[in-house]
């Protein structure tokens, strides 16, 4: 999959509207340190392993470097970035049947507007799965030749 990038300096400066994207029960915010083995685990069983070990490194950062949503006190969703790299969004997931309800949306702004406001002016986004949803909900545009960008010779992987 080709990696994308994102202007960060387009984006809004605030957080405040991420509750708006999504229902009054789901909750987008930072985990908590305590809460590392629980979501962890939970992205390891919902997801992959790979994409598990990047939650963990984003505990590793002060604050984290990830956001997550819930329903009510389950996890529905989660994102990432700065694991694999800097500069660097992903991975995330959203639960399946709560796709399509904002949850995505909410943890991507979430996430990018943090990065801005940390002082990026670009993000990466690598290995883009659903393109048409990161060009239209952050103005993502693809980068040539990025395939398979910084994972051409991870451990574990194919040729």
């Amino acid at each position: 999959m080709t990696d994308m990038l994102v202007k960060l300096y387009d984006l809004p400066e605030t957080l405040s509207t991420f509750s708006d994207l999504v229902a009054p029960d789901i909750t987008i915010r930072k985990p908590i340190g305590t809460e590392k083995s629980l979501a962890v685990s939970w992205v390891r069983e919902h997801f992959e392993e790979g994409w598990a070990t990047e939650m963990e490194v984003s505990f590793s950062r002060a604050p984290t470097s990830s956001y997550i949503a819930q329903h009510g006190r389950s996890m529905i969703g989660f994102a990432c970035y700065d694991t694999a790299a800097l500069g660097l969004f992903g991975p995330m997931g959203v639960l399946e049947s709560y796709r399509g309800k904002g949850v995505g949306k909410a943890l991507l702004l979430a996430c990018l507007v943090e990065m801005k406001i940390k002082g990026y002016a670009y993000a990466a986004i690598g290995w883009a799965g659903p393109q048409e949803f990161y060009a239209k909900t952050a103005g993502a545009v693809a980068i040539p030749d990025s395939t398979p960008g910084i994972w051409k010779n991870w451990l574990g992987g194919s040729e």
